[in-house]
Formats: structure tokens, C-alpha cells, sequence
């Protein structure tokens, strides 16, 4: 019986380090991604963000969005007027398009086809694992920059890339419904810092 269980564990942690191993292709793509946003060490982990919003499509009028400041560590943690907001889905957005998804070692990566993006067809990830259900990344092909994500029920589309301490990534979101494809949030990130640690008297 004893011996029945170690090779149970065995068996079970060997098909974990496998899962985690993800295809040359896919290892590529990543890399090529992270590359494209400043490389590993410059990705945004633990940040300050002051964003504006609204429901619908990019306002015409920028003043009639609203405004909120947040500090986020994704897929963790994300306080919103210095309280976290508890099993928020949208910490696994950020931790996708920060790109800090694609360097978990718990994360698995494959290639799948992509679809056609601002008249290109995309280079695409698609992740699971430790995001659930599977998160499809779109990546432009001559810049390798993320350009859209499919996930859940919505699609998130990117534009505006900026720079910040040698992070890049893309300033404005609108999130459309997979099944109409109507815009339904829109998103600009205005301020963006970067911190060392999320100040300790916040709540986790």
C-alpha cells in the first residue's frame, strides 16, 4: 500500500513538472512577447495605477469618464481605495497583459491559430493552469506586442503602446462581448508607477 502511494506521488508530480514544460514554439512566442515589453526584469509586478473608465466604447468626451487610483499585485492582490477587492477576476486581466502570467512556472502555454487583428492574423498563447478557463493571447506579428486577449465571455482589445521605466505596454483596453462583439468597458491607463513592495498597512 505504501508503496502504491509514493508511486502515486511520484506519477502525480512527474505529470505536473511535465505540464509545466511548455513547447519550444510556445517558449518562443513568450519570450518574444516579454522581449517586446522590455524584457523579464522591467515587467510591472507591483504597481500604482491611475486609470479612466467608463461602460461602453472610448467616450468622445474624455471628462465624462470616471477616474480611480488602485495599487495591484497581480493575480493577488488589487486595492481599490485601500481595500482589496477579493476574488476579482479582472487581477488575472492585468496579470495578462503585464505578461508576469507568462513567467509562472505553473503556467501552461501552447500555440493555437490565430485570428485576424487590426488586418493582421495574430501569433497567439493560449494559457491554463494557473488561469482558468483558458486565457487566449494575441500577439502582433512584427512587433510581438499583445494586441488582444479572448477570455471567459470577453474579448480585450489593445491600442496607445507607451513606455514607462522601461516597461511597454498598451494604454487603452475596450472589452467586447465575445458572442456580439459590442463594446461594453473602456479603459485608459493615464499614471502608472512602479513600486518595490504594496505598502504594509494595506489589507491581505
Amino acid at each position: 500500500m505504501r508503496a502504491t502511494l509514493l508511486l502515486l506521488t511520484f506519477l502525480t508530480a512527474s505529470a505536473a513538472f511535465l505540464r509545466a514544460e511548455p513547447s519550444p514554439e510556445a517558449k518562443a512566442l513568450a519570450d518574444k512577447a516579454i522581449a517586446a515589453a522590455g524584457g523579464e526584469s522591467k515587467l510591472l509586478r507591483v504597481f500604482r495605477m491611475k486609470e479612466r473608465f467608463n461602460f461602453g466604447a472610448e467616450p468622445a468626451d474624455p471628462a465624462k469618464a470616471s477616474l480611480r487610483e488602485s495599487i495591484i499585485e497581480a493575480p493577488q492582490y488589487w486595492w481599490l481605495k485601500g481595500k482589496e477587492r477579493g476574488g476579482e477576476p479582472a487581477k488575472y486581466d492585468v496579470w495578462a497583459w503585464t505578461l508576469v502570467a507568462l513567467t509562472d512556472a505553473e503556467t501552461w502555454m501552447e500555440t493555437i491559430p490565430g485570428v485576424e487583428e487590426n488586418g493582421k492574423t495574430t501569433l497567439a498563447l493560449r494559457l491554463t493552469g494557473t488561469i482558468e478557463p483558458a486565457m487566449d493571447l494575441h500577439f502582433d506579428p512584427d512587433t510581438h506586442r499583445l494586441v488582444r486577449f479572448d477570455w471567459a465571455n470577453d474579448i480585450y482589445r489593445f491600442s496607445e503602446w507607451r513606455e514607462y521605466d522601461g516597461a511597454g505596454y498598451h494604454a487603452k483596453t475596450v472589452m467586447h462581448k465575445r458572442k456580439s462583439n459590442e463594446p461594453w468597458l473602456f479603459h485608459e491607463i493615464l499614471e502608472i508607477e512602479r513600486l518595490t513592495e504594496a505598502p504594509a498597512d494595506l489589507p491581505r
